[in-house]
């Protein structure tokens, strides 16, 4: 009895101590998000600097990223603050984002958006749940080169396009 209970307490060290490692990545191209940035660009025509935190959570499973803007209301809070969560679907080859912002809520009862990668891309479309034919594309591209990020937003009404954001992303 004594040695058997050993050694199922020693597969249980085992065991925890495999969960305990280093995940893998999933995605390289998301895993270049990951760490701290400066936003800069335009967002609605306005100049603008933000802060952006992202990191995994979850075992590996999202990416959060922390978004804050520098300027503040009338109360001393950010003009902006967003929480953002991206994964990697591997059996549909698709990212998934969940976007919860400051400007009003109903962050939760919009869907999720999906979005496809491509060479070093992943664009999503936010879809509004009451409008098929309006939405926010949202673009996140990596230049590899200097390592930053664009970001691109347009919203869509009446299927035209308006740009809204163009910002660029630099680490800390």
């Amino acid at each position: 009895m004594k040695t058997s209970l050993a050694i199922l307490a020693l597969l249980f060290m085992t065991s925890f101590s495999a969960l305990a490692q280093e995940p893998t990545t999933k995605d390289p191209l998301l895993d270049r998000l990951a760490g701290s940035w400066i936003l800069h660009g335009t967002i609605a025509g306005r100049e603008t600097t933000h802060d952006i935190e992202s990191e995994w959570v979850l075992s590996h499973e999202y990416l959060r990223l922390h978004e804050t803007s520098r300027e503040k209301n009338t109360q001393g809070q950010p003009a902006y603050e967003a929480i953002v969560f991206i994964e990697w679907d591997e059996p549909s080859k698709e990212y998934r984002c969940l976007w919860l912002d400051s400007t009003g809520g109903g962050g939760l009862s919009a869907p999720t958006a999906q979005g496809k990668r491509g060479n070093d891309e992943i664009a999503f479309l936010f879809r509004d749940k009451d409008d098929k034919d309006s939405g926010v594309h949202t673009t996140f591209v990596y230049n590899k080169g200097v390592d930053t990020w664009s970001w691109l937003i347009d919203n869509e009404d009446g299927g035209k396009l308006t740009p809204f954001a163009r910002v660029k992303l630099t680490r800390k």
